[in-house]
Parts: C-alpha cells; structure tokens; sequence
C-alpha cells in the first residue's frame, strides 16, 4: 500500500511539473495578442491607433498577462498570410490582421486553426473564430463636414483620398453630408491617390486642392501624413483627421480628430473568448457606445466659434440618441 501511495504521489507531482513547464494551464490562460499592420506603427493614423491600443491593454492588465507582437509594413496579402500562420503556429490566440485587405487571408488561414480567435476590421463578414470590426466612420465624418461648411471662407474644401473602398468611402460620404446639411453652397472636391500608403501622392492633392481655394482639407489612411505637412505650410488652411488625434504633425492646422477607441474592442475580443466564444461576430465602433470620439486641438479650438461648436454637438447627441442616421453609400 504504501509503494502504492508514493506512485500515486510521483504521478501527481510529475504531471504538476509538466504543467508548469509545458505550456499548460499557465499558457493557454494568458493572452498572446499579434498584430499585422499594412503600415508602420508610428503612421500617425490607422496602424499607429491600434498598435497603441494593444499597448494600453498590455499596460492595463498587466505585462505578465499579455504578450504582444507585431510585424508591420505587410501591405501584401501574401506576405501577411504567411505572418499570420507563423504566429499561430507559436501559440499566439488572438490574431489581428488590421485592414480589410486580410478579410481572404483570414477566411483561409483561420480554419486551420479553430482554437485562435481572428479579427480584421474595416469589416462586416464574421466567422467562427473570426471576428469583424467596424469603424462607423460616417458619424464622425458627418460632423467635420458640418465644422467645414459652416467655417469655409472659400466655400471649397477638399478630401485626400486613398481608394474608393471600405472606411474611406464611409468617411467621404459621412463628410459630404455633412456639409450639404449646413452649407450646400460649398463645392466638396475629392481626388483618390490610388493607394493606402502614397505619401507624396497625397501631398500633392492636397497642395492642388489649397491652389484651387480650399480652406478646410481631410481624408484618412497612412497616406495623410503627406497631406497634413502640406496643409501645415498654408495660412488660413484646417485640417480634420481620422483614426486618431493627429494634431502634433501640425499643432495650428489640425483643427479636430475622430479617434477610436480600440481598447475597448479588444476587450470585447477578450471578453468573448473567456466566455467561449472564439469569433463570429460583428464588433461596430460608433459614437453611441463611445467607441469613437471626437477631439478638439486645444491649440486651435478657440477659433473654432461657440455656434459651430453647439451645432455640432447637437447633431453629436441626435446621431447617438438614433434620431440622425448618417446614411451610407449603396
């Protein structure tokens, strides 16, 4: 009996050590987070928001809980395909691949590994264990639009696009209405670089919509930061940015920024996985679930006027409450 009891005792202590050691319990508890970026993580824009919004849930729930890991500049679908296999193959269980580009990537990689849980976003079409994130750009769009037409000078502004896809043509549509709503007098221009990423493209466009007469100029994507540095070089010139506060590329021409707030879907993702559920469904940012904000620059907010200010409040609050929907293009 006793030579028994000492076996049992040995089995019990071995299997804790493999444990332990093996990545049992203690691995499949911690949150491995990866992070596929078409762009780098200091954009000032799409990649860049994201990327530090992992960073302050690693901060948040603390450094032992959650590994991170990212690879940027994987523009290619290809190349980001083969990434995201390599960090599934390591244990990472939550995977975001940060642009809808990846959506086909994902829809092949992601059966293969049904214990990840997946995420991409500008996106609608969810999985098993994919998850679709959905910035309602429009809303906050619509509000720059009304900021720009009811402080135009010119009666011209201009959007630096990057392709007529996904987030941006949200954004464009939301910004157009916008201004049609408070000012349809206003010529609304918008010009497509063709790509996410063509810095010097879009400062182009946007020196060739300032020489055209506009005063106010946004557009979203990577790309802007060559927008906004020609805008910093005019007089009289505003810029309203997106995905993040982009004021400190030009802290007296930024005039205001919608950001998203990816802390808390990253929860969600989080949230969702402890309960089980590894993907499959449609995670929507808008102001109503404060998922998205709006941000003065203190630098300029004072030449922004008290009634365009309370204006743009009160579509703010009639879009949360449901009674101004923002429509989107067919």
């Amino acid at each position: 009996m006793k030579r028994v009891s000492l076996f049992v005792v040995l089995v019990v202590v071995l299997s804790t050590l493999l444990t332990a050691c093996g990545g049992g319990t203690t691995s499949s508890d911690k949150i491995r987070i990866a992070l596929i970026l078409p762009s780098t993580i200091d954009d000032m824009a799409w990649s860049q928001s994201m990327y530090e919004g992992i960073l302050a849930i690693q901060e948040e729930l603390g450094m032992d809980k959650v590994d991170f890991e990212y690879s940027e500049s994987l523009g290619n679908p290809v190349d980001a395909g083969a990434a995201i296999r390599e960090y599934a193959d390591k244990g990472f269980n939550i995977i975001i691949a940060h642009g809808s580009q990846y959506q086909s990537v994902l829809d092949e990689v992601a059966p293969d590994y049904p214990e990840v849980s997946f995420a991409y976003g500008t996106g609608y079409q969810s999985h098993d264990n994919i998850f679709a994130y959905d910035p309602q750009a429009q809303e906050g769009a619509y509000l720059h639009g009304m900021m720009a037409g009811l402080m135009t000078q010119s009666n011209i502004v201009g959007i630096v696009g990057p392709v007529e896809a996904g987030d941006a043509i949200k954004y464009n549509y939301g910004f157009q209405q916008g201004v049609e709503a408070v000012n349809p007098d206003v010529d609304v221009r918008i010009a497509y670089t063709g790509s996410f990423g063509d810095i010097p493209k879009a400062a182009e466009l946007a020196k060739a919509h300032m020489d055209a007469g506009a005063d106010f100029l946004t557009g979203t994507a990577q790309q802007v930061v060559g927008a906004i540095t020609a805008v910093k070089e005019r007089d009289g010139v505003y810029w309203l940015s997106n995905d993040m506060d982009q004021s400190p590329l030009a802290p007296d021409a930024v005039l205001s920024a919608q950001t998203y707030d990816w802390v808390k879907v990253l929860k969600q993702i989080i949230e969702y996985r402890e309960n089980g559920t590894m993907g499959g469904e449609h995670l929507s940012l808008s102001l109503a679930n404060g998922e998205i904000k709006m941000v003065y620059n203190p630098n300029v907010e004072g030449n922004v006027p008290q009634d365009v200010k309370d204006a743009v409040e009160e579509a703010k609050q009639q879009i949360i409450k449901g009674e101004l929907e923002v429509a989107l293009p067919d």
